[in-house]
């Protein structure tokens, strides 16, 4: 019995041909996955994708491992500092501070045989009130014909008194030209304030300065008389910082450059007039009152 046929016989043209449509297969065959693969396009972007996959891997092998910082870490990078860096004086500090509010008070008179001025007295003053306002002691310009001051920057001006608190040696001053840049000095509370605390003195002792000396508060609400017999002086700021003539009416300041009291004696009970160790200063809230101001 005859197999069938599994393909359908060819149908041949009167000259043996096969017609057009048997010549070749109805769909050219799929090239095989090897020849796709074997394109240099496609092996380039492969080379490509994996040289990139090893790079990663290399940077996260290579890469070091995250360290925590530590306490003692902290401090060991404290204390190195410490031991490296010079650090700058409190006492500079406050200095830098106050300076730009920090004036010379010059006390002025008539010459009896010049009738021209004389210079009477120096003293210190403080700039509280950026328009010029100046707080000073009032036994420096008592009885003072001309005062005049000198700012920060070297500028001279006429001053005028604008109040009096003689009970607390004090004397409110208004200068008639000021600094373009005239800076007030910061004032704080002596709520806080205790023996022991550090204090600077800042004015011009014998004319000289501005000059600064450093001590620490010795007592408080102190009570003053002067060797001649003036007046009782009460709720002083007693502190051994230097003083001597020409510091009156200057700043007695914190170490972070804030004005709490204003120098107004020394104690000395001989003729020399000079500082063995006790100073006193009225309170900055004495002070604010004699201007009609609450700093607080």
């Amino acid at each position: 019995m005859r197999k069938p046929a599994l393909y359908s016989r060819s149908r041949r043209g009167p000259d043996g041909a096969l017609p057009a449509d048997d010549a070749a297969p109805a769909t050219a065959p799929a090239p095989s996955r090897r020849r796709r693969l074997s394109s240099p396009r496609v092996l380039w972007s492969v080379i490509a994708v994996l040289a990139v996959m090893l790079a990663l891997s290399l940077g996260l092998a290579l890469r070091p491992a995250t360290r925590t910082v530590t306490q003692k870490d902290i401090d060991a990078a404290v204390l190195k500092t410490l031991e490296t860096t010079v650090l700058p004086s409190p006492a500079t500090a406050a200095y830098n501070a106050i300076f730009p509010s920090v004036v010379r008070v010059m006390a002025y008179g008539k010459s009896r045989r010049s009738n021209g001025e004389v210079e009477r007295g120096v003293g210190t003053g403080v700039v509280i009130v950026d328009k010029g306002v100046i707080l000073t002691s009032l036994h420096v310009i008592q009885d003072a014909e001309v005062i005049r001051v000198v700012f920060f920057d070297g500028l001279m001006s006429r001053a005028s008194v604008i109040g009096m608190q003689p009970e607390n040696d004090l004397a409110v001053l208004q200068a008639s030209t000021i600094p373009d840049d005239l800076m007030p000095a910061t004032l704080r509370s002596t709520a806080d304030l205790a023996p022991g605390d550090q204090v600077m003195a800042v004015g011009f002792p014998f004319g000289i300065g501005p000059s600064a000396s450093a001590g620490v508060v010795s007592g408080l609400n102190r009570v003053f008389r002067a060797p001649n017999g003036g007046q009782e002086l009460s709720n002083l700021i007693q502190f051994d910082a230097a003083a001597n003539p020409g510091n009156s009416g200057g700043p007695l300041v914190t170490m972070d450059g804030a004005v709490v009291g204003i120098v107004t004696a020394i104690l000395n009970p001989t003729p020399a007039r000079t500082f063995i160790g006790i100073g006193f200063a009225v309170p900055i809230e004495n002070a604010a009152s004699a201007v009609g101001m609450s700093p607080f």
